[in-house]
């Protein structure tokens, strides 16, 4: 079986990605866990229809926990690079809609 993938970062090992594979979009995710596993279920929320599961990731704990540090790590270095993510909230929609738009200067005075 023939594979792609990105060479390995300093510290890694290769990794393995078949052909076959696809990329999917997810703007939702749903956690649940059970005592023993933590269940990610990933989908897409599209106007007018049903959320669907597009994929499903079943972790121990531990593997959750090293999951979260590893993102965290990895946002640190995103926002290093790229500037901070706001999160929807951190302002009201009409400041996130209309924050480039400023009303026009009043006109001069000419007397």
């Amino acid at each position: 079986m023939e594979t792609k993938g990105n060479p390995p970062t300093s510290g890694a090992f290769p990794l393995e990605i078949p052909e076959e594979i696809s990329a999917i979009y997810s703007n939702l995710v749903r956690i649940s866990h059970s005592p023993s596993d933590i269940v990610l279920d990933f989908g897409q929320v599209l106007p007018l229809q049903k959320p669907k599961v597009l994929a499903r990731v079943v972790m121990s704990p531990v593997a959750a926990k090293l999951f979260l540090n590893a993102l965290r790590e990895n946002l640190a270095r995103y926002e290093a690079n790229f500037g901070p993510i706001s999160l929807p909230g951190d302002s009201s929609l009409a400041s996130d809609l209309f924050k480039q738009i400023r009303p026009p200067e009043p006109p001069k005075d000419e007397n």
